[in-house]
């Protein structure tokens, strides 16, 4: 949308009057990039950290990590300016005057837009000032320290802090990092109001969400839905799933969790995929052709996991390719894989909760709920059985990426 359609289609901004951070604590909505931090709550806390000395500033993450997602790719691509007013209302909100968005070199489109849609607001009354800064197209580098880090000057690495980084971030300033979904939901909030917001959704989870539907499904791409809607009517939102049947769904990304078919009527929302042990994560789900062999496409997705870890600690140097070598040993089914299914669980114990950050917990969960999931494939495949001959091919495609500066 070009900015006169955007603005013909939901009006200007409103640039002063309510209080924009009790709007967002009011809509209750809860980020949209994996954590579901009340958005409401990190603003409040930037506001109250800000200062002369210590200006707050807004990071806009638009770097999508998930390979096969696309949910921000077509924000950004479709509706540049909905996330740009987002972080305008919450530099805003906050007291800053100086938004970044944070975007992968991989995907170049998603700059050309955003690049665009800050050039024909120049001189925007009430804008930041927006910048796009580009980085490393690598897994772990969407993080939002990573993303930090990298502004700093510093390779695109994750870290813990003790410390929010809206509290303290970027330079020891107040710095608000959200997902570009988010921001583009607080957008149409602080036009519509908290109460249109909480219409839909849930009332722990409210609004709705974008929602990468891809794998054995006739058309893959980009559905929204409200929060807690049941994953078997995000597939068919993408068209239904293909002749070849559904023999598992992926949800969360990546480094998700694994659900049997039988699990699509769970709600997709925190507190719906709890009750399996998921976690919405990227909002990603990837529906397996039946037939296609779950333990061969976790250890698949485990090496690259693995491969994209940040190094900086034990659980990635060690665990994280341990992890890697126990899901292959047991994929090929040759000797040894009847020692693998103990020696993930070994390991998944030992990497567990001992990070620098949350990368290796990732990896955890999905290796551990393959072997929780699909019991009789990891007993079939220890006992030396292996895949079906029939199997399909890998169906969930990891990309190859670049160098972490």
């Amino acid at each position: 949308m070009s900015l006169a359609d955007h603005l013909h289609t939901h009006g200007q901004l409103p640039r002063s009057g309510a209080d924009l951070v009790a709007v967002a604590s009011a809509s209750g909505l809860l980020g949209r990039g994996g954590a579901g931090f009340p958005l409401g709550t990190k603003m409040s806390a930037a506001r109250q950290a800000a200062s002369r000395r210590r200006p707050p500033l807004v990071v806009v993450n638009a770097a999508e990590s998930e390979p096969a997602s696309r949910k921000d790719f077509l924000l950004v691509t479709r509706a540049p300016h909905l996330v740009l007013d987002g972080a305008a209302a919450a530099a805003a909100a906050i007291g800053a005057s100086e938004a970044v968005v944070w975007v992968h070199r991989g995907r170049p489109a998603m700059a050309d837009a955003l690049a665009a849609a800050i050039a024909e607001r120049a001189g925007g009354n009430g804008d930041p000032s927006f910048r796009v800064q580009a980085g490393p197209d690598r897994y772990v580098s969407g993080q939002a320290t990573a993303a930090v880090a990298h502004l700093a000057g510093g390779p695109a690495l994750p870290s813990t802090t003790a410390v929010p980084m809206a509290r303290r971030g970027l330079g020891g300033r107040p710095t608000l990092v959200s997902n570009a979904e988010t921001l583009a939901h607080l957008a149409l909030i602080v036009r519509y109001g908290a109460d249109a917001f909480r219409a839909s959704g849930t009332a722990a989870e409210p609004g709705t969400m974008l929602v990468t539907v891809t794998g054995a499904v006739t058309s893959p791409g980009v559905v929204e839905a409200e929060v807690g809607t049941p994953i078997h009517r995000l597939l068919a939102a993408a068209g239904g799933l293909t002749a070849a049947g559904l023999g598992a769904v992926l949800v969360g990304g990546y480094a998700g969790s694994w659900l049997a078919p039988e699990r699509t009527d769970l709600p997709y929302s925190r507190a719906g995929l709890a009750l399996a042990g998921a976690d919405p994560g990227a909002c990603l789900v990837v529906a397996l052709p039946s037939g296609a062999c779950p333990v061969r496409e976790t250890a698949h997705l485990t090496a690259w996991l693995a491969d994209q870890s940040a190094g900086q600690c034990g659980p990635c140097r060690n665990g994280l390719p341990a992890l890697a070598a126990a899901s292959a040993l047991l994929a090929d089914a040759g000797p040894g894989a009847g020692d693998a299914p103990a020696a993930l669980r070994r390991w998944a114990g030992m990497v567990d909760g001992r990070g620098a950050c949350h990368h290796p917990d990732g990896v955890v969960r999905l290796v551990r709920s393959m072997l929780l999931t699909f019991g009789a494939d990891v007993a079939a495949h220890a006992a030396g059985a292996g895949c079906p001959p029939a199997a399909p091919g890998i169906a969930v495609p990891a990309a190859v990426v670049g160098p972490w500066r």
